[in-house]
C-alpha cells in the first residue's frame, strides 16, 4: 500500500472520530492565489511536544502562493489531490507535481515558489505537517 493511502485513511478514521483542537494553528491569510482551509489539528497521544496538522490549500487557475518559511519544527508531506502543483524550496530546482503524487519539506524549509501550474485549470494540495504543538505560525511569509 503507498503511503499516501496510509495517511489518507489514518486522516479519515481520525477526523470522524476526533474533534479539531479548539487552539487552530495559525496559517497565512487567503490571498488572492490561494484559499487555505483547516481540515484537522490534534496532539499526538505518543509522541509527547507534537501535534499533526492537515490543511487543504485550493488554487485557481494560475494561483499562487507567496514566497514563505514554515516552521522550524515542521515536517511537511504535501500530496497534490487534483491538478498540478508547483512548488520550489531553497536549494532545490522546482518540481510540478500532479494529482497523485507527493512529495515533503523538512522542517525550517524557506519555500520559495508554490501554485498552480496551470493557467485553464484549478489544483487542490493536501498540507499535512508535523510540528511542535506550542508552533502555532506555521508559516511566515517573507517581508
Amino acid at each position: 500500500m503507498k503511503i499516501h493511502h496510509i495517511i489518507c485513511a489514518a486522516f479519515a478514521s481520525t477526523a470522524l472520530s476526533s474533534p479539531v483542537d479548539a487552539r487552530e494553528p495559525q496559517h497565512p491569510a487567503n490571498g488572492p492565489g490561494e484559499e487555505v482551509n483547516l481540515l484537522f489539528s490534534r496532539a499526538v497521544p505518543n509522541i509527547p511536544g507534537k501535534s499533526l496538522i492537515a490543511l487543504e490549500v485550493h488554487y485557481p487557475p494560475g494561483g499562487t502562493s507567496q514566497a514563505h518559511r514554515h516552521a522550524k519544527s515542521a515536517f511537511i508531506y504535501g500530496y497534490v489531490v487534483s491538478g498540478r502543483v508547483r512548488t520550489q524550496v531553497a536549494g532545490e530546482p522546482v518540481h510540478v507535481y500532479s494529482a497523485g503524487e507527493s512529495f515533503h519539506e523538512d522542517p525550517g524549509s524557506h519555500h520559495l515558489a508554490g501554485g498552480n501550474a496551470s493557467t485553464t485549470e484549478p489544483a487542490k494540495l493536501l498540507a499535512v505537517f508535523v510540528v511542535d504543538t506550542d508552533d502555532k505560525q506555521l508559516t511566515t511569509p517573507d517581508q
